[in-house]
């Protein structure tokens, strides 16, 4: 495991990527928490934290210049209820390869008020229920899921089928029911090897594709 640190950040590859944004490269550390993006100071468009060992997507300091967050092969399984308060220009975002099970752990997601382009991948949470209806109805501003536009006619179904908070909360309870083959619940503890998380890279032409 190795920390986040200030020092790690500093020393870490920064570049303008393809579309020319300032980018910062945080992969492959084997971090388990996100701390100290604050020494970043707000100097970056995207930062990237594939490859890494991180549980929970909070912890983040208020960072208004960053539009692109690329976290994918991590083990994410929680995400800060108040992230949109700390990332209020945050449009794309890349949760690849996690392991997001039940639809409410997205709803948070509902405070990034400016998101457009989202992956959620290769999660359990994909395989639920109603699964993109559900995130095109909570998340208003979505224009891309999992590299596919969303269409006005989904919009519309989506917001049909969510009509009433009772149907919504009857999703997510089904959704902690419904049983994925493969799924691993949460509480049950496992071994080193089976947690590493597989390398399930989006291509620099997906990347460049949401941006």
């Amino acid at each position: 495991m190795v920390r986040l640190t200030a020092d790690l950040i500093w020393k870490s590859p920064h570049f303008f990527n393809a579309i020319k944004e300032r980018e910062l490269d945080l992969r492959g550390n084997k971090i388990p928490v996100i701390e100290n993006l604050g020494a970043t100071e707000d100097q970056f468009d995207t930062i990237d934290l594939s490859d890494n060992e991180i549980v929970k997507l909070e912890n983040m300091p208020y960072l208004n210049r960053l539009g692109t967050l690329i976290i994918n092969n991590n083990r994410i399984t929680r995400i800060n209820p108040k992230i949109g308060e700390f990332l209020p220009k945050l449009h794309t975002l890349v949760l690849t390869n996690n392991r997001l099970v039940n639809l409410a752990e997205i709803d948070p997601l509902a405070s990034l008020t400016k998101l457009h382009f989202l992956s959620l991948l290769d999660n359990n949470i994909t395989k639920k229920p109603n699964y993109r209806l559900y995130v095109i109805h909570k998340l208003k501003s979505l224009r891309v899921l999992d590299f596919k536009k969303v269409k006005g006619k989904e919009r519309a179904e989506a917001e049909h089928l969510f009509a009433s908070k009772e149907v919504e909360e009857e999703a997510r309870r089904e959704s902690v029911k419904t049983f994925t083959p493969g799924e691993v619940p949460n509480v049950l503890e496992v071994d080193e090897e089976q947690q590493a998380p597989k390398v399930v890279a989006p291509t620099p032409e997906q990347i460049i594709a949401i941006k």
